[in-house]
């Protein structure tokens, strides 16, 4: 038995490509989610979300609705973030993208505050800037995991009606001391995974540009229909 694992566990077995099925249709095998679905489904919300004010740009791979809403809920509340690589690359393949990627100085994750980050055990939205830099390597500079602080002792976004929602994240986010210097004038691609009312990237948007970004745009993969 000792034989057989010091032959195979080292360096064999994380190589094997093991079968799968599609998280969508069942079609098995296939990817997490199979080509077939990836044509049926993966189409941008139609109208496009409108920003919020402090956005100069919002981009959305897909609409917030079957099959994304219940593989976004799957990534985020089931702890399964090895479904970033397909989401992420929902966003890639999103006409507009590479030009809002190229035009930016700096990539920024909507954090988590630290009680929610233990909880789950990742970000969601760097976990989307992690694939992102592994299929597109000129993407990996930009990357700054932690040029925004979100605060403690808010409610979480998901549970709340519209009208709380838009006012709840009100001074939520601040920029670190350390970074400030180098936002001054640069423009920022903030990334999150849902949008639904805005309030989220709006009110990060603004503690951006109250820290000196000259200006901030948005990518996201799924936006509310509406």
């Amino acid at each position: 038995m000792n034989g057989c694992r010091r032959a195979w566990w080292p360096g064999r077995w994380p190589r094997l490509a093991w079968p799968s099925t599609c998280l969508v249709c069942g079609r098995w095998p296939a990817a997490t989610v199979c080509p077939a679905c990836l044509a049926l489904f993966a189409r941008p919300p139609a109208p496009p979300p409108a920003p919020p004010p402090a956005l100069d740009a919002c981009l959305a791979a897909v609409a917030y609705a079957y099959p994304w809403d219940r593989l976004i809920g799957r990534f985020k509340f089931r702890r399964e973030p090895g479904l970033a690589e397909v989401l992420a690359h929902l966003v890639l393949d999103t006409p507009g993208f590479a030009a809002l990627a190229d035009g930016c100085d700096h990539i920024v994750p909507v954090p988590l505050s630290r009680s929610r980050l233990a909880e789950r055990g990742f970000n969601q939205a760097w976990e989307l800037i992690r694939v992102w830099g592994r299929a597109q390597p000129r993407l990996r500079p930009k990357a700054l995991a932690l040029g925004l602080q979100r605060c403690e002792g808010r409610p979480d976004q998901h549970h709340l009606p519209r009208q709380q929602r838009l006012h709840n994240l009100s001074g939520a986010f601040a920029v670190p001391a350390p970074v400030r210097p180098v936002l001054q004038g640069r423009h920022v691609l903030l990334v999150d995974d849902v949008t639904t009312t805005g309030a989220t990237l709006g009110h990060a948007a603004r503690a951006l540009r109250q820290a000196g970004a000259a200006s901030v745009r948005a990518a996201v993969v799924a936006a509310t229909p509406g």
